[in-house]
């Protein structure tokens, strides 16, 4: 199991936004999503990091991707975004059965939900009114293919990750996964932070989650 060990900072005193992700960048725990769990029909790699930190209140999250034949179609929260470039995070509090999805695209537009399994869930929509995103996309040409290098920035509170008011991050640990796909992009790829051992690809998959241990 891979473990990540996730430090505590204020982060949200800092002022603006683009002060809070360059103090994430520099201090918080660095994961790389590089597992090709399934190389033969997806093959496709492409270097991608998530960076985290917590301030016992909220999650902070800023996944870089590099290099993306970008596909950013989808607009509005909760559309499929799993088809664009996108990067996700499931997680499930330690002791229970139910897990928590959020997926990202490469725009900000975010999906969240409570699920039983892939096909019995509760869509998160107050929660996702509450999570702060910003992302970042910067251009360029490898002959006459336009690649990307892209930024995508989360603050997520606790609440939406299923913990109480009166509770804090601190000293929790919290089952996860973070993932890279895009499965109508140029080249389709599923890639993970923690590996998972099944026949086909399938990020429902809560028995192969990683551990975040917060500190």
């Amino acid at each position: 199991m891979r473990k990540l060990h996730i430090p505590l900072f204020d982060l949200s005193a800092i002022e603006p936004v683009t002060s809070r992700i360059d103090r994430l960048l520099r201090t918080g725990a660095v994961a790389q999503i590089d597992r090709l769990n399934w190389p033969k029909d997806y093959p496709k790699s492409l270097p991608t990091t998530v960076t985290a930190a917590h301030d016992g209140t909220k999650l902070f999250l800023c996944y870089r991707v590099e290099g993306e034949q970008l596909r950013a179609v989808n607009t509005r929260d909760f559309d499929p975004v799993w088809q664009d470039s996108c990067v996700e995070f499931f997680m499930q509090r330690v002791g229970e059965s139910i897990y928590r999805n959020f997926e990202c695209n490469a725009l900000g537009v975010l999906l969240a939900a409570r699920r039983e399994s892939r096909s019995s869930f509760q869509r998160l929509t107050d929660e996702v009114k509450s999570i702060h995103r910003n992302s970042l996309m910067q251009h360029r040409y490898e002959g006459d293919r336009q690649l990307t290098d892209w930024q995508l920035y989360l603050e997520i509170p606790k609440q939406a990750m299923g913990f109480l008011p009166g509770e804090s991050l601190s000293r929790q640990q919290i089952r996860a996964n973070f993932y890279k796909c895009g499965d109508e992009t140029a080249e389709p790829h599923y890639i993970s932070w923690s590996p998972i051992d099944l026949p086909a690809p399938d990020f429902h998959a809560p028995q192969f989650f990683g551990l975040l241990e917060m500190e």
